[in-house]
């Protein structure tokens, strides 16, 4: 399989349209050691033809533009896209707006949980992607199953479980706040994703409010892990004046201390692990800096745009 980072920050990019943080501040300056970067998605393939993207982020039109493998064809018509199916991990914003950009009368596959094509279903505007050429098709939990494109299997399987997580920002009930604001199993998923042909495996988790037990056993081993890597320490957007919300609040883990993930995940034998889905207040986005260091110390890396691994 050929895997493709097409954006690895998360929600608002880096820099954010409307944010004077130091990070983005920097990013617009063109200070050395940080890169520009789109919201969270990644793309994969079995054959480098057919290709399937895990969410849909709203920088997806521009993702295409700078991913000649996910441009139309010059020999197939005048219109036409490889892209075949999009995996929904959640119902979040940065994750489902760029299916807005898929309307062009393009036939293609959607799947998510019954909870996000839920969220989907009501909201009219998603019905610019036409029925009759856009499915949307539940993932039941748990379950590996063939993606398939509007022309059958692509050569990729997919399970999804369950990750600790948030309902969307959006979608909060505040009467519910004591339970979790309304979250329910579904609104946050992982991915482990196979490829048909080659039997090899990667796993794509870019939400993750905590690592419990069902959480280990599944991630322990593996090849090859995308995690969430939004917040470097529980607090820093409201240290910096960014939001006064913590990490815990809107269901991210942070990479550093005692429970932080760098620091979980020593024990479990990943054998590479990626930092994705990667907030514009994270100071380890900046190269050379001392999180960065803590970080690939660590053995992580940290993703960036147009990072391409094979497996």
């Amino acid at each position: 399989m050929l895997i493709k980072v097409l954006g690895s920050a998360a929600g608002g990019g880096l820099p954010q349209w409307n944010c004077n943080g130091r990070n983005s501040a920097d990013t617009r300056k063109g200070v050395a050691g940080l890169r520009a970067r789109t919201q969270a998605s990644v793309a994969v393939s079995a054959d480098g033809s057919d290709w399937v993207l895990l969410n849909a982020s709203p920088d997806l039109r521009q993702q295409i533009n700078e991913t000649p493998e996910l441009q139309p064809a010059t020999d197939k018509g005048p219109r036409n896209s490889p892209i075949k199916a999009v995996v929904l991990t959640n119902g979040d914003v940065d994750a489902i707006a760029g299916l807005l950009t898929l309307r062009e009368a393009q036939p293609l596959i959607v799947y998510g949980s019954q909870r996000v094509l839920d969220v989907l279903a009501s909201n009219s505007i998603f019905d610019v992607l036409d029925a009759s050429l856009v499915a949307r098709r539940p993932m039941a939990l748990g379950r590996a199953f063939a993606v398939e494109g509007p022309r059958g299997p692509v050569g990729i399987e997919v399970e999804a479980f369950p990750v600790p997580g948030k309902v969307a920002l959006y979608l909060e009930d505040a009467a519910k706040a004591a339970e979790g604001f309304g979250t329910q199993e579904g609104d946050t998923l992982g991915l482990k994703v196979t490829g048909t042909a080659s039997n090899r495996h990667f796993f794509y988790v870019p939400n993750c409010a905590k690592l419990d037990d069902g959480m280990r056993k599944k991630l322990k081993g593996a090849p090859l892990l995308f995690f969430d890597g939004t917040l470097y320490t529980n607090d820093e957007m409201i240290v910096q004046g960014l939001m006064n919300k913590t990490g815990d609040r809107i269901g991210h883990m942070n990479m550093s201390g005692a429970n932080g993930t760098m620091a979980i995940f020593k024990d479990l034998e990943v054998k590479r692990k990626v930092f994705i889905h990667i907030n514009n207040s994270n100071p380890a986005l900046r190269e050379g800096s001392p999180e960065r260091a803590a970080v690939e110390a660590s053995g992580w890396e940290v993703a960036y745009d147009g990072m391409a691994i094979r497996i």
